[in-house]
């Protein structure tokens, strides 16, 4: 069956916000048919390019769809528009459609501005870019606005930080609703990262804890990654991506709920248990992973499961 997308496209529409939401979902194998509504039949984009042959806002939109609202290049001037109040006043009149959960709300970027100018944020935990985090704040008081997240989901509205995070979120939504396969091939095929949110199952720790933005965590989690069989003291990680130990100790608890330690102890716990799929002993499979031995390897396993 295939899932009907509407992007609600605006003048000012920030061209990424758009299209690589558009080309994640067309490249998942037909699941998604795309359409571009709006006030206007063609809008200039942030990077100056007209995007034409926009249908008219719908009456109401099929049950089963997803609306993708896109930001703006500069949401002070683009979302002060009459195009702006009139997709505004459209929102608000299918908002029981969202809230019942017969639409599914994905916002990017400064998109959640407009959701909340609608009065579809109340109560709903959402993010945005970082820099209008404080705008959707004032837009939307009654709003639980999450900083520093890649994308949040609160019954069955999405909202995404800003720019390529379109991408991230649309990954996302396939794996939910295409399946896992079918999201590694699209992130393959573009070849982006794949991040997940941490509350999903998740096929290894390569693919988790990765739903934040922080610079020094990714630096940090990069560097595990790529070798992570080898020992790696918390002062010469700190060191190598520029902060104090303390500090990367204290920014993996805030933002990820794990420590370092633990962190690396599940990519290795990972290569151990490919090893042994792989029909090697669990001697050389504890050894290749970076563990001491076979013991050290079954005792983190019986941590990591119990």
């Amino acid at each position: 069956m295939t899932t009907p997308v509407w992007f609600l496209t605006l003048p000012g529409v920030m061209t990424l916000d758009l299209t690589g939401p558009a080309e994640t979902l067309k490249l998942a194998a037909g699941a998604f048919s795309l359409r571009y509504i709006g006030p206007d039949e063609s809008v200039l984009s942030s990077t100056e390019m007209y995007i034409s042959r926009i249908e008219p806002l719908p009456e109401a939109l099929p049950a089963g769809s997803l609306l993708v609202i896109p930001g703006v290049h500069d949401s002070k001037v683009w979302f002060d528009t009459p195009q702006a109040m009139a997709a505004r006043n459209w929102l608000m009149r299918i908002q029981p459609a969202i809230h019942a959960r017969e639409v599914t709300l994905v916002c990017v970027c400064s998109g959640s501005l407009l959701a909340a100018k609608a009065g579809l944020m109340n109560g709903v935990q959402c993010t945005t870019h970082h820099e209008v985090i404080e705008r959707l704040k004032a837009a939307e008081p009654g709003a639980i606005v999450k900083e520093n997240r890649i994308f949040v989901e609160d019954r069955g509205i999405w909202t995404s930080a800003g720019i390529t995070a379109g991408i991230d979120l649309s990954l996302h939504l396939i794996n939910r609703l295409c399946g896992a396969q079918t999201a590694m091939d699209v992130a393959r095929e573009m070849v982006v990262y794949f991040r997940r949110s941490g509350e999903d199952p998740q096929l290894s720790p390569w693919l988790r804890y990765r739903n934040h933005i922080h610079p020094a965590i990714h630096r940090a989690q990069d560097l595990l990654s790529l070798q992570p069989e080898q020992e790696w003291p918390l002062e010469e990680i700190a060191a190598k991506v520029h902060v104090s130990a303390r500090h990367l100790t204290r920014l993996f608890r805030q933002h990820l709920g794990i420590s370092v330690r633990d962190y690396h102890e599940q990519l290795r716990l990972t290569i151990a248990r490919q090893r042994l799929q792989q029909g090697e002993g669990n001697e050389r499979a504890a050894l290749s992973a970076g563990f001491s031995s076979s013991r050290q390897l079954r005792r983190a396993l019986q941590r990591w499961q119990a």
